[in-house]
């Protein structure tokens, strides 16, 4: 008993699903950044502090550096 053919890998698929996977990770980013944000104002009204709002802030900006950064190492 042989196995069926594999269907054939349309090269037409291929940079839509890269597309596609980038696209999903660029949105995954942003949502962290943005979820950041969020949780460091209700955090910073919920202490008080001035401290922990440049501690959310500086948080943001060092993820997105650093997730900058990786992605143009990787390329």
């Amino acid at each position: 008993m042989s196995l069926p053919p594999a269907a054939p890998v349309r090269a037409a698929d291929v940079p839509a699903k890269k597309l596609r996977a980038s696209n999903v990770r660029t949105a995954i980013i942003l949502l962290s950044i943005a979820l950041t944000f969020f949780v460091g104002v209700i955090a910073s009204k919920w202490m008080g502090t001035p401290q922990t709002s440049i501690a959310v802030l500086g948080s943001a900006v060092l993820l997105f550096l650093i997730v900058a950064i990786g992605r143009n190492l990787r390329k």
